[in-house]
């Protein structure tokens, strides 16, 4: 029986040395970093083979009896992501814990940033916290994505849609990311899963933007489209 076809449309085309390098120095803009120009340049020769090479995992390890096919190698990072939502899944059906809520403000208005003021969206979800933590037996978990906005090198990158094409390539936890050989690393979304997995309920609040949901929150909640019926076994599609 014939596998199926892949619908492509346009070759692959890789930046060129010089292109990757203007993107990789614009990192570096502040004169400051002219003194370690030289540390740099060794940098981005070691980047620039991480990219041509296309290592999106260079750290990896044998996936174990719990997969599929034990020998073959899982991206370090995404077992890490994996323990941890299992450990929150332990939490959240431990009876003897509090009720935990997650509080989401999905305003990236930042009182830290432009515009320099504190948005409606965080004193509503401030409020509901106070209310939900005077409850017997409650906590909240608040998860701020305004952070987005104001902490350096935080980042939700968007979902490819894997689920689009088949389930199975749609992985639990998303496997997407982090991607080393792009620069594609710190993916908050490895943090915010098992804060997800760890809730007995999720309170959304998020202000209006041109008739849609803020882009910050529009990309976690694509993100979390693993977490419905997504593969927790990459060893099945070769990772």
């Amino acid at each position: 029986m014939a596998g199926p076809s892949l619908r492509k449309q346009a070759e692959y085309v890789a930046l060129t040395r010089e292109q990757f390098r203007q993107r990789f120095f614009a990192r570096f803009y502040d004169p400051a970093f002219e003194e370690v120009r030289e540390e740099l340049e060794k940098v981005f020769e070691k980047a620039w083979d991480g990219y041509i090479r296309y290592r999106k995992s260079p750290r990896t390890a044998q996936a174990g009896t719990d997969f599929a096919n034990p020998g073959s190698s899982i991206a370090a990072e995404w077992l890490e992501t994996r323990a941890s939502i299992q450990a929150a899944e332990k939490r959240q059906k431990d009876a003897k814990t509090p009720t935990r809520i997650l509080i989401v403000n999905g305003s990236t208005r930042s009182e830290h940033s432009c515009p320099g003021e504190i948005s409606k969206t965080r004193r509503l979800a401030q409020h509901a916290q106070k209310a939900i933590e005077a409850l017997p037996g409650h906590e909240v978990d608040f998860l701020d994505l305004s952070t987005l906005a104001d902490e350096p090198l935080k980042v939700i990158y968007p979902c490819k849609a894997c689920v689009s094409t088949a389930q199975p390539l749609c992985h639990w936890p998303c496997s997407c990311y982090p991607n080393h050989a792009l620069g594609q690393v710190e993916d908050w979304m490895s943090e915010i899963y098992p804060r997800w997995v760890a809730a007995h309920g999720v309170m959304i609040l998020c202000p209006v933007h041109w008739y849609q949901a803020p882009a910050s929150l529009k990309l976690m909640i694509d993100r979390l489209v693993c977490a419905d019926g997504g593969n927790p076994d990459p060893t099945t599609t070769r990772g």
